[in-house]
């Protein structure tokens, strides 16, 4: 799912991102920006500037575009970067022009997503460099933050991580509760192959070595290995010999993760890369 349309700056942004835009901003704007109204006239006319305050991948300028045009659109957003790019301190990342009011109360909400989007893009950057020198594809999960997993995945890609599937709707992705509820790995892989679309991925998360073989026995097309530690992956890798494909998940951090891509496993997915990655540190400044 693509978070844009072609104009990559005032896109006609995906439906369920336009929602979250909105909810924003009645969240922080209620009724009215009683400061803002208090203190600047209507007609004043200003720039303000965006700017990285620490090294950060760029991510969200598209909907921090969005809520400025969105609180008024008298406002002129001109990107000074591109979405992807590492950036240094001081770095401009856009600019803001048109009525003042309007951009100090769309300040905060579109920072916020910037904030949120560009920290999430750096710490997938960061792990991701770690595994360079490896064919492992680091991929997230869907532990997000409610409403926002569209956006969080799109600024994983733009650091360089893969999604995983997005919902519950793209891929089966049989879990040790399936397991408990259906009785055994067998039957739960052979109902979901006779009740799912042929092209949909049969995964199965497994914990131990005897789960595994029976994935294997199953058919599983992925199986997913749950919190092994490294020698249990590598003979996992071994019993597998190449029958299916193999997601390492659980336990993991910066400090693990080549050691886990030497098991010889070809995924590794991480929930941190969407529920713990911090925010960046930028700041708008009114410059006239």
């Amino acid at each position: 799912m693509s978070l844009a349309g072609p104009d990559p700056f005032f896109p006609r942004l995906a439906p369920q991102v336009e929602r979250l835009i909105d909810l924003a901003l009645e969240e922080d704007l209620g009724p009215g920006d009683v400061t803002t109204q208090a203190l600047i006239p209507p007609e004043q006319e200003g720039v303000a500037h965006i700017r990285a305050k620490e090294t950060l991948v760029v991510a969200g300028l598209p909907v921090a575009a969005r809520v400025f045009a969105r609180v008024s659109p008298a406002l002129r957003f001109l990107p000074r970067v591109a979405e992807g790019e590492e950036v240094g301190p001081g770095t401009v990342l856009a600019e803001v022009a048109g009525p003042v009011a309007p951009i100090l109360t769309a300040e905060r909400t579109a920072l916020n997503f910037l904030m949120r989007l560009s920290g999430i893009a750096t710490y997938t950057r960061r792990l991701v460099a770690l595994l360079r020198e490896t064919p492992v594809a680091l991929v997230d999960t869907r532990k997000t933050t409610p409403g926002w997993r569209l956006l969080e995945k799109y600024a994983v890609r733009l650091g360089g991580g893969a999604n995983h599937r997005f919902g519950l709707f793209d891929g089966v992705l049989i879990k040790n509760n399936h397991l408990t509820a259906v009785g055994s790995v067998a039957e739960a892989v052979r109902r979901a192959r006779a009740r799912v679309h042929r092209l949909l991925r049969v995964e199965v998360e497994v914990s131990t070595l005897t789960e595994l073989k029976e994935a294997l026995e199953a058919g599983a097309d992925l199986i997913l290995l749950d919190n092994m530690d490294e020698d249990t992956l590598a003979e996992a890798v071994r019993l597998t010999a190449g029958r299916a494909l193999l997601e390492a998940s659980g336990g993991m951090t910066p400090e693990r993760l080549l050691r886990v891509a030497a098991t010889g496993v070809h995924f590794i997915s991480m929930g941190a890369l969407t529920h713990s990655a911090p925010a960046v540190d930028l700041h708008l400044r009114l410059l006239r």
